[in-house]
């Protein structure tokens, strides 16, 4: 049986779990939400860490009574972790870019006050039994190594296996079996009356209820919260391990969402796709090997199969996409079964990395990335991503990139054509075509070389043909932005460019 200082110390271990699990939930989910992953994460962490502070201070309150005071504590903190990010999700759904963050704030604080609470009173419940020292040393102990294991835990088995909505509220109920069990251990020394005692279990019984509720529903409440975020009924939504994907579709259409944003609609996925692909590809000599960065729905890859190639190699991060678009018939079909082609190889591996360790070169390569809504992303359009492109060019190579839109985020767009000189793409030939799904969508194709633009009318397309040469490239002046920064890696000033359109959104929407 365990002893009054054992229990103790398993308390702090997991209550040290649940805390830092709360911290990251919310940050991820706030990632997902409004991009800017590293500027969500260092609020938080900064709001929690403060209030931490905070709530250390405050416990010097309590007098006496600290183990139900503690029990108390865990109760609340339980309640408050456990529906921080279901409030975060319902929140979202209603609030405006200001409201959402505010509200992050001040969930985030409560949890940290609540938190600083627990290992000041922790220490003095020991203070009878055992020294200062002791007490301070074990109990920081393993706080810190609940938040190791919570750490491990969070990116390798709850984001891709639980999901952060459904993990807020187990570790929630964690949090308030930890404060019933240490009611039960010190009952004895809880000087209560039967009649508070009876109020305590009722309590206590009442929020289990709840969150057990809450975890029986969570599948439907997220399917009615995709249904209230996206235009079309929810058919797929799945969280990998790098985000989360989500399929809608309607009578006419399907769309395909990664973290709330669309990649394509099966309507007019077509125009992006060809002109992402045939472009650069129409311009080589004669392309055999080819490289797709992104694309692991296989669409771009049904473009570049329509050429003579020798070999096409797909690197997508994410091998729940490239999964998903080899067994659902509707991508597929849409695909063409292009991931299955004898020429191509999927390699599930981060672009820069890959590019990195890779000496092979390619006559094209294409850059069918998301947009740079976080710093992961944004290194992937910076300057030393693309002179590991370079290097993996052969001397003919071509490069081409989608470049977000050129007119909704015309200083992202410019951003990453400025990007591309700084390296030494001599060459840039920035077009744009109307996708209906996207609106006006820009890219860059990139050479050393200078290139006769031209046009094959051998390769069939829905979208794109010759005469449309003498419109793509040209960009209307109040669209063509001067005196933008290239995007260097330890300083990803696209990322700004390119949030800075969503703000304005935000507020032209008051």
């Amino acid at each position: 049986m365990l002893n009054k200082k054992s229990f103790l110390i398993l308390t702090t271990f997991l209550v040290g779990m649940c805390s830092i699990i709360y911290e990251l939930l919310i940050s991820t989910a706030s990632s997902y939400f409004l991009g800017n992953s590293v500027k969500q994460f260092s609020l938080i962490i900064g709001f929690y860490m403060a209030f931490m502070g905070v709530g250390a201070w405050v416990s010097k309150i309590f007098k006496k009574d600290l183990i139900y005071h503690f029990v108390v504590i865990e109760l609340l903190l339980g309640l408050v972790g456990a529906f921080s990010v279901p409030l975060c999700y319902g929140y979202f759904l209603y609030a405006d870019y200001e409201g959402y963050n505010l509200f992050v704030f001040f969930i985030i604080s409560i949890i940290g006050i609540l938190t600083g609470l627990e290992v000041p009173l922790l220490t003095r419940i020991l203070e009878d039994d055992y020294s200062l020292k002791d007490n301070i040393s074990t109990i920081l102990t393993f706080d810190y190594l609940g938040a190791l294991i919570a750490t491990i835990a969070f990116p390798f088995f709850l984001l891709p296996f639980v999901g952060i909505y459904k993990s807020s509220l187990l570790f929630g109920l964690l949090n308030i079996l930890v404060g019933i069990a240490t009611f039960l251990f010190f009952q004895k020394e809880i000087a209560l009356p039967k009649l508070k005692k009876r109020i305590f279990f009722l309590t206590s019984a009442i929020l289990i209820s709840i969150i057990i509720y809450s975890i029986v529903v969570s599948t439907s409440f997220m399917k009615r919260w995709n249904d209230g975020i996206f235009k079309h009924q929810v058919i797929y939504n799945e969280q990998s391990s790098y985000q989360d994907i989500t399929l809608t579709k309607n009578a006419n259409e399907f769309r395909l969402y990664l973290n709330g944003a669309i990649q394509f609609s099966s309507r007019d996925e077509y125009r992006y796709h060809e002109s992402l692909v045939h472009l650069a590809m129409m311009q080589h000599p004669n392309p055999k090997n080819i490289l797709l960065l992104g694309g692991g729905e296989g669409l771009a890859a049904r473009e570049v199969l329509k050429y003579n190639i020798e070999k096409l190699d797909i690197v997508d991060i994410d091998p729940a996409i490239t999964k998903l678009s080899t067994e659902m018939d509707l991508i597929k079909k849409l695909n063409g079964g292009a991931l299955e082609s004898e020429k191509v190889t999927v390699i599930n591996d981060d672009a820069f990395k890959f590019l990195l360790e890779k000496n092979e070169t390619y006559d094209v390569i294409i850059g069918d990335l998301p947009d740079p809504n976080s710093e992961s992303i944004a290194k992937l359009y910076s300057n030393a991503f693309y002179k590991l492109v370079m290097r993996n060019l052969s001397p003919e190579g071509l490069f081409v990139t989608q470049a977000t839109s050129s007119t909704l985020t015309p200083n992202a767009f410019w951003c990453i054509d400025a990007t591309l000189e700084s390296v030494g793409f001599q060459h840039r030939y920035p077009y744009s075509i109307n996708v209906p799904s996207f609106g006006n969508w820009g890219f860059i194709l990139a050479s050393r070389n200078d290139l006769e633009l031209k046009y094959n009318n051998t390769i069939p397309t829905k979208y794109l043909e010759e005469e449309m040469l003498k419109h793509l490239f040209y960009f209307p002046k109040d669209v063509r932005v001067g005196n933008v920064l290239p995007n260097n890696l330890d300083q990803p000033i696209l990322l700004e460019y390119y949030l800075e359109h969503w703000r304005s959104l935000n507020n032209e929407a008051k």
